[in-house]
């Protein structure tokens, strides 16, 4: 069986994604299929590629069915150089831009850190904040932080504060110790301060398997 708690963040370090299907499964439910010896993939049954052709075929497979969460990865792979690609970051932005038209939120976030920093891209914060903003309105906690660090920028504290408790609440530590770091500089009261390491605390606690 999978849990279905919410996986802890940052998700890339406590789940896998299958290449075969782009769905994510939590580390312990991963491992302990492992361990039962049930290799094939948990959602589609699919076995196990053990090469980079062999997964980048399978991506590239989503891909060609305009699966939004396959074009948002090979987007990735571009632009990390992953599965044996060659790093390029236009080509990248290109994938992420589709995979955004077609319903990719982690997409928008990616493309907004690729226009926040000009990497595939023309650099334009506005645009990144706009991106982070439409990402953060669907939920994807990461771009909430990312457009936090843009009031920051823009002198907008008290702002900045409210968007990092939104994802304090969500998981996000970064956001908590960066709340706990503007309480100190008097940019965030105490009040602020305790709410968001109970949201935190309470998030935390809520994807924990009590198995």
């Amino acid at each position: 069986p999978i849990c279905t708690l919410p996986i802890p963040l940052p998700m890339q370090d406590h789940s896998v994604l299958m290449t075969c299907c782009m769905k994510r499964i939590c580390k312990g439910c991963y491992l302990a299929a492992q361990n039962r010896g049930m290799r094939d993939c948990a959602f589609c049954r699919t076995p196990p590629s053990d090469n980079d052709a062999a997964k980048l075929a399978m991506v590239q497979a989503r891909v060609s069915k305009k699966n939004p969460e396959g074009i948002n990865f090979l987007g990735e792979q571009y632009f990390h150089g992953g599965l044996g690609l060659q790093k390029d970051m236009r080509m990248a932005v290109e994938l992420w831009t589709e995979a955004a038209e077609l319903g990719s939120i982690q997409a928008l976030c990616n493309l907004g850190i690729a226009y926040h920093h000009g990497e595939g891209v023309q650099q334009d914060t506005v645009k990144a904040a706009e991106l982070y903003e439409e990402a953060a309105m669907q939920g994807w906690v990461e771009a909430r932080h990312s457009l936090a660090g843009c009031e920051v920028r823009k002198g907008n504290s008290d702002r900045a504060v409210r968007h990092f408790l939104i994802s304090a609440k969500m998981g996000h530590k970064n956001s908590v110790e960066t709340i706990k770091r503007a309480f100190m500089a008097g940019l965030a009261t105490k009040e602020q301060c305790a709410e968001a390491l109970k949201g935190y605390q309470d998030a935390v606690q809520g994807m924990k398997s009590h198995d």
